[in-house]
């Protein structure tokens, strides 16, 4: 599949933008990837609510073979063939794709920014005195004795 070949295919479904990736390429719309065009075929987007879509049609998940074992990704399905003939039904897989691409993209954003921020926030407030109790504290028994001797001597 060329690049002209995939505009023309996703017209009904709106602007994609199309970006080389692995021995093909990965179809994203407004900065979503929901899409991968391959030697094997075109793969969408699924998850729990469209993989049922993907069973009834026959299709299967994404496979790759390494040099010991074949590898599925459950995560993109290849696109029933029928398809590429019927541009309107396309671009309605093309949607409920996008829309599997966008729930995953929510499942993954970190729930707690905040606690990051206070975590920096707290080091920055501790200053050097800390690392010093940090160093301090690894040191062997021993070791903090002989540094203590040191410095009453002086």
């Amino acid at each position: 599949m060329d690049r002209e070949f995939l505009t023309d295919l996703f017209a009904d479904f709106g602007p994609v933008t199309l970006r080389r990736m692995f021995s093909g390429y990965g179809i994203s719309a407004d900065g979503t990837y929901f899409a991968l065009a391959l030697r094997a075929g075109l793969y969408f987007r699924a998850d729990e609510e469209t993989i049922p879509l993907f069973e009834a049609e026959g299709c299967g998940p994404f496979q790759y073979q390494t040099r010991s074992k074949t590898v599925t990704v459950n995560s993109y399905w290849q696109l029933p063939a029928r398809l590429f003939d019927d541009a309107e039904e396309l671009a309605v897989w093309a949607r409920s794709a996008l829309g599997a691409a966008q729930r995953a993209a929510l499942r993954k954003r970190p729930r707690k920014a905040k606690a990051s921020v206070k975590k920096v926030a707290s080091t920055k407030t501790t200053g050097k005195k800390s690392a010093v109790r940090k160093a301090t504290a690894k040191r062997s028994p021993a070791q903090k004795k002989r540094s203590g001797k040191k410095r009453s001597s002086s």
